[in-house]
């Protein structure tokens, strides 16, 4: 059988698994979540569960994944615990699931781009139009899913580290050039002002229960691409230290699209920032309004380069969101890579299409099914995220430490993360990664969990 492949520096991984991290959701959700839990209070809140619960859990499942040198389903039996590889497979159909939905709203973004370059800014006047196209939104959506499936055919080196090279850069340096025009805008300042001065009055439980929420989401855990990532990488690494590093770099983007967002936000509603929500209505139908403002030549140059940033954004997640199953059959069924990834992506996008008909042209799949209690129904692809983001991922992750803690046991984690690193053994990141795998993040997953799944499913909300 011909080797798996490995990154081929730690540089490399590190791009990799932060791009893993970095998504649409550090563009449109985070800042929104932000400046309705209170601005910087909310930032807070938000760096400490990131840096303090959801890192151990990255640590351990980069650990499981380099250990054992396998997929997430093969690495819970090559570590002998046969009977905990539903957890392995919990992960692919993760991640499985929310590619098949995400691959969607990515064929929106490199739609947009396209559209973008040709000075069409009236599109964000008809986005509900737009995504109701079934053939042209499609043709994007299979243009993404090829883009994805052909990077991820080109192995570990030579596709995914290659790409996050090029890709994780260029999205930073982007990123960096709007914020810095943004904030050159009439009313910036007032945009600024909504998203970093901090309103501690209003930090709620529910607040609070968000930053978690969005901390942990962010950072790609409970799917298995850490573990799939980390399979790929050198005994000689130090994890600790790779771990730190992509978590300041999911946190510093997801940061800075803040900076970017809210001083467009502010130019366009001439600094009155009351009654605006984030997500894909910001995103895709109101800011092209703001690019036409800027002038022709201009807006093009600006809008173009803001949807390439998020088609660029959302392809370096569905890299990772691949390559979890794709790994899984090449490891257990001894399929090539390249024909595996073809016939994987090509299912995905066929399981995505009942998704792809829920924005309007299908009334089936858009009222899809109604829960209980609720009002109005919930289309198929809304039903989707909320099965594989919203309930599998934290079910995922309180598995996850349950069994390094309890199953595998902490002290075979602790001697896998020795190794690159053996100054961890006597560290105080040790006993916060003893500590946090063994008691806090079982208790506040869990938590998340089961609040999660009560609120999406039965309407149920202790806020």
């Amino acid at each position: 059988m011909a080797s798996r492949g490995n990154f081929s520096s730690k540089l490399g991984f590190i791009l990799a698994a932060a791009g893993s991290a970095v998504g649409l959701g550090n563009i449109w959700k985070f800042p929104f979540e932000a400046a309705d839990g209170g601005g910087a209070a909310f930032v807070l809140i938000y760096l400490v569960f990131a840096f303090i619960l959801c890192f151990p859990v990255m640590v351990t499942e980069i650990a499981i994944g380099r250990k054992t040198q396998k997929n997430p389903v093969g690495a819970y039996k090559a570590l002998g615990f046969k009977q905990w590889q539903f957890l392995g497979i919990l992960g692919i159909c993760s991640g499985v699931l929310i590619l098949s939905f995400y691959n969607i709203v990515a064929g929106w973004a490199i739609g947009y781009f396209l559209e973008m370059i040709q000075g069409n800014f009236e599109i964000g006047n008809n986005f509900s139009t737009y995504t109701a196209q079934i053939w042209k939104v499609g043709l994007y959506g299979a243009l993404f899913m090829a883009i994805t499936a052909f990077t991820v055919s080109k192995g570990i080196s030579g596709g995914i580290e290659r790409a996050a090279k090029f890709l994780m850069p260029s999205l930073l340096l982007m990123i960096i050039g709007l914020t810095f025009y943004a904030m050159s805008l009439p009313n910036a300042s007032a945009g600024i002002a909504y998203y970093l001065v901090p309103e501690f009055s209003e930090v709620t439980f529910e607040v609070v229960y968000n930053a978690l929420g969005q901390a942990f989401f962010s950072l790609s855990l409970g799917m298995g691409a850490l573990i799939t990532y980390g399979s790929y990488v050198s005994k000689n690494d130090n994890i600790i230290n790779s771990a730190a590093w992509i978590t300041v770099t999911d946190v510093g983007i997801a940061f800075l699209a803040g900076l970017m967002m809210f001083p467009f936000v502010s130019y366009l509603t001439n600094g009155t920032m009351e009654n605006f929500t984030g997500g894909p209505g910001l995103i895709f139908a109101t800011l092209p309004g703001v690019f036409r403002s800027l002038g022709e030549t201009l807006g093009i140059i600006v809008g173009s380069t803001f949807f390439l940033l998020l088609s660029f954004a959302a392809l370096t997640s569905t890299v990772s969101l691949l390559e979890v199953p794709v790994t899984y059959v090449v490891d257990e069924l001894k399929i090539s890579r390249k024909r595996t990834v073809w016939i994987v992506a090509g299912l995905i996008f066929l399981l995505g299409v009942p998704s792809l008909l829920s924005n309007g042209y299908s009334g089936f799949f858009t009222n899809f099914v109604t829960y209980f209690g609720a009002i109005s129904p919930t289309s198929f692809m809304t039903l989707i995220e909320h099965i594989g983001n919203d309930t599998f991922l934290p079910l995922g992750g309180f598995l996850i430490t349950i069994f390094a803690a309890y199953v595998w046991k902490k002290n075979n984690l602790i001697e896998e993360l020795v190794q690159g690193n053996e100054q961890f053994r006597n560290s105080w990141v040790r006993k916060h990664i003893d500590f946090t795998v063994s008691y806090l993040c079982p208790l506040m997953l869990g938590f998340i969990f089961i609040l999660t799944f009560l609120d999406r499913f039965f309407g149920i909300s202790v806020f």
